[in-house]
Parts: structure tokens; C-alpha cells; sequence
């Protein structure tokens, strides 16, 4: 999402700012998160409801690192919820995935005892930025489902941990090329705070309560001042991302620059010792002293005195 400094005039909020993804998705508005998780997760009627548990979170002694989670919460069945909105691409982000995860799981483990069953842990991260990028299918995956796999027969080994990864870059549809819930939902997300108007295709309870939530004109006073800070703070981590991307393309632009002076100078520096071992051929000069003058080996000068 390209970021806009008369966001701060826009009808809606940006739900991509901290305010703005907790105001949508968080306890005063448990619908539209039970909504658009059962979009994700793909498996009709899983949530019915869900109860949302403090952000912070510690190991199972109080030396273990702490984590903070943007949204935790659980699903009548007993199954864990981890929401991450993450604004820019960070170091080992996939790593962060993996141990954020394992905190619900190691949480669940009575003490002393194994004859236990797991609730299923889902991690699911909405992002502003690419995460897979290595394959060419890689380019039109928008959402990116992870399990524990089994190598051999390509089944699944568990269904107790599962990873869901929004990519929003990769989302491209036009409000009129929106063609499911799913569709209105990203749209939504990558979109709200350009729009002056709520789209034609966002009809039902759902999008109405959402378009109610992020009217900007709606909130208090102390909100206000929350979201103005947490604007300037998203618009911040955008300009840091802007200006490491282009210092990035000119490094890159210098040493393609370099890299072909230094191509140029190689091959000016081999043309001038083919000339010289020509030249030393001309006089009949002996091919070991034409070795040492020059560098090249005895195959390579004996290429030339038979041409």
C-alpha cells in the first residue's frame, strides 16, 4: 500500500496501523475477525465464536522471552488463534512465526503427564509486504498455507500447528473485478482509507459493521489522538522502507556500474596480450618466455601458432 500523508483527512481508518488492525479486529468487534479468519482457514463454520486472551505472552519460566502478540485468541473448540499484522519485511520473520506458535502448544502440556491430546494452533499473519517470492507460482499465491508435511507421500503429519500468510502487495483486483467475500475482504484491507464511499459489492451485517467501525468521525477524542500517532508511526516504517529500497537500487545501479568498468579493463588487459603473443610469434620467440610474459599457457599460445 503506497502510503498517503492526507490519510489523516480520509473518511476511513487504515487498517493497517496498529489502531486502525486492533479497532477492526479486536474485542469490540469479534464478528469481523470470526469472519474473516473463517475466510482464511477454508473450512466452512470452523469458528462460531471466540474469546480473546491478553497479547502478552511469556515461556513456561519467567527467564523466557517474552512475546507480544497482536491478536490471541480461541475458538469454541479449544483451538488457538495467533493474528499478526506486520507493516515491513523483517529479519527471520518466518522464524518469529515458528516460535510464536509454539508458545500455545507448550502452554497445553500438563505437568509430568503425556497421555494429553493438542488443540490445533493456527498463525496467521496479514502482511504489507512479500514473504514468497523463490518460485515462479510464487507471484499471483496472495494467501500461502504452511503445514507439518510428510516428504515421502506428501500427506499430512499433523493438523495441530497451521500457518497462513496474507500476502496485500500481491492482491491487484479493482473494486469491480471483486468477485467473493474473500475478494471484498483483501480489498478492504489493502484499499479502506482511499475510499470515500463504501463499495457497492461490500453488502451484508459484516461490511456494514466494518464501515462503521473505521469512520474516522466516529471516534473520540483520545482516539483520535491514538490514531494520529499510529499513522505517523506506519508512515514512518514506509519512508524507512522507500528509502532502503532506493539506496538499495543505487548500490545495486554503482556496482553493475563497477562490475562492468572492471569487465571493460579485463578484457582490454586480454586483448593486449593476445597482441603481444602475436608479436612474439612474428619474432619466433620461444613459447616459455612468451608463457612468462604474457600468463597465458603453453595450450593457450599454441592455439595461436596454428591459426
Amino acid at each position: 500500500m503506497k502510503v498517503r500523508f492526507d490519510e489523516f483527512e480520509a473518511r476511513y481508518l487504515n487498517p493497517l496501523t496498529d489502531f486502525g488492525f486492533h479497532k477492526i479486529f479486536g474485542p469490540e468487534s469479534k464478528e469481523l475477525l470470526i469472519d474473516f479468519l473463517n475466510q482464511i482457514i477454508r473450512e466452512e463454520g470452523r469458528i462460531t465464536d471466540i474469546q480473546y486472551f491478553p497479547p502478552e505472552q511469556l515461556g513456561n519460566f519467567e527467564t523466557d522471552r517474552k512475546a507480544i502478540f497482536d491478536i490471541f485468541c480461541i475458538n469454541e473448540n479449544g483451538e488457538y488463534f495467533i493474528v499478526e499484522m506486520q507493516k515491513a519485511r523483517q529479519a527471520f520473520f518466518r522464524d518469529r512465526s515458528i516460535f510464536y506458535a509454539s508458545l500455545p502448544i507448550q502452554q497445553q502440556a500438563p505437568q509430568g503427564d503425556w497421555a494429553f491430546r493438542l488443540k490445533a494452533v493456527y498463525f496467521v499473519a496479514i502482511l504489507d509486504f512479500v514473504l514468497f517470492d523463490e518460485f515462479e507460482e510464487d507471484k499471483n499465491q496472495i494467501v500461502e498455507h504452511v503445514y507439518l508435511m510428510r516428504e515421502s507421500t506428501k500427506t499430512m503429519y499433523s493438523n495441530k500447528l497451521k500457518f497462513a500468510f496474507v500476502e496485500l502487495p500481491k492482491f491487484n483486483k479493482r473494486e469491480e473485478e471483486l468477485g467473493t467475500h474473500f475478494d471484498i475482504w483483501l480489498y478492504l484491507l489493502k484499499h479502506l482509507p482511499e475510499l470515500k464511499d463504501r463499495p457497492a459489492s461490500a453488502q451484508g451485517e459484516i461490511f456494514e459493521k466494518l464501515f462503521k467501525l473505521a469512520e474516522i468521525k466516529r471516534l473520540t477524542e483520545e482516539d483520535m489522538e491514538t490514531y494520529e500517532k499510529s499513522i505517523t508511526d506506519y508512515c514512518g516504517v514506509q519512508l524507512a522502507m522507500d528509502y532502503a529500497r532506493e539506496e538499495a537500487r543505487k548500490e545495486a545501479y554503482e556496482k553493475g556500474i563497477e562490475r562492468g568498468i572492471e569487465k571493460g579493463r579485463k578484457e582490454t588487459r586480454k586483448e593486449e596480450r593476445i597482441t603481444l603473443i602475436q608479436k612474439c610469434l612474428q619474432k619466433n620467440m620461444p613459447i616459455e618466455d612468451i608463457v612468462f610474459l604474457t600468463g597465458f599457457s603453453k595450450e593457450q599460445i599454441t592455439l595461436f601458432t596454428n591459426k
